[in-house]
C-alpha cells in the first residue's frame, strides 16, 4: 500500500517580473476585485498543492501585502532582473529547503487569471495516475505552464539560466511530456492591449 501513497506535490507561484512591456506591475492589475497576485495564489492555495511558495522581485512591499492571511510562504529573489529562470531557481530552493521529499512540483504564473485550481488539480490527478516527468498545460498551439515536475527533474529546473523558462524545459522534453487541455490558461497579459482586454471582460 506504502507505493502507491499520495505524492507530496509543492507549489511555486512566479510573481517576480517586472512587466516592462505592460508599463506597470501586472501582479497588482485588479481583476474581478482581487489582484492578479492574490488571485493566482488563492487558486493554488485552495488546489491540492502542500507547501506553496509565491516568488516575489519587483513591487515586493505592495505584493507582500496582498498575500496577508494566506497559507504561503513568500520568496524574494532579489535578482529577478536576471531572467525568469532565477525566479524558478529561487522559488524551487525555497520549497525544498522546507520540503525535501518532495515528489513533484506545480509551476504557475500570476498571469492567466482565468487558471483555477480544478486546472492545477487536473495536472495533480494526472501525475498521481502515471506518474509522468512532466504534466503540462496544452492551450492553442501551445504547450507551457501551470505545468508539473516530478523530482527526477529538479536538478534541471535548478539549471535554467537567463530567460529560459519552464516552457523552454517542456519544449526540450517533449517525449516525457504529457499534456492536458486547459484553454483558458492561453490568455495572460504582458501588454497594455492584454490588459485591456481581460478588464473588459
Amino acid at each position: 500500500m506504502t507505493a502507491n501513497k499520495d505524492p507530496k506535490i509543492g507549489g511555486i507561484l512566479l510573481a517576480a517580473g517586472g512587466s516592462s512591456r505592460l508599463g506597470q506591475p501586472k501582479q497588482l492589475l485588479n481583476f474581478k476585485g482581487k489582484t492578479l497576485v492574490r488571485r493566482s495564489a488563492e487558486t493554488l492555495v485552495d488546489s491540492g498543492c502542500g507547501s506553496i511558495v509565491v516568488v516575489l522581485g519587483a513591487e515586493t512591499e505592495r505584493s507582500t501585502a496582498e498575500l496577508d492571511n494566506l497559507d504561503v510562504t513568500i520568496c524574494v529573489n532579489e535578482i529577478w532582473q536576471a531572467g525568469m529562470s532565477t525566479s524558478i531557481v529561487a522559488g524551487l530552493n525555497s520549497l525544498l529547503s522546507s520540503e525535501p521529499d518532495l515528489d513533484a512540483v506545480v509551476i504557475t504564473l500570476c498571469d492567466q487569471p482565468h487558471v483555477v485550481s480544478a486546472d492545477i488539480d487536473r495536472l495533480i490527478e494526472t501525475y498521481q495516475d502515471s506518474r509522468p516527468a512532466i504534466v503540462a498545460a496544452r492551450y492553442g498551439d501551445t504547450t507551457g505552464v501551470p505545468s508539473l515536475f516530478s523530482k527526477e527533474l529538479f536538478y534541471k529546473l535548478l539549471a535554467l539560466r537567463g530567460d529560459r523558462g519552464a516552457r523552454q524545459l517542456i519544449q526540450d522534453h517533449g517525449g516525457i511530456t504529457y499534456t492536458i487541455a486547459i484553454e483558458r490558461a492561453a490568455i495572460d497579459i504582458d501588454t497594455v492591449e492584454d490588459a485591456g482586454r481581460l478588464l473588459n471582460l
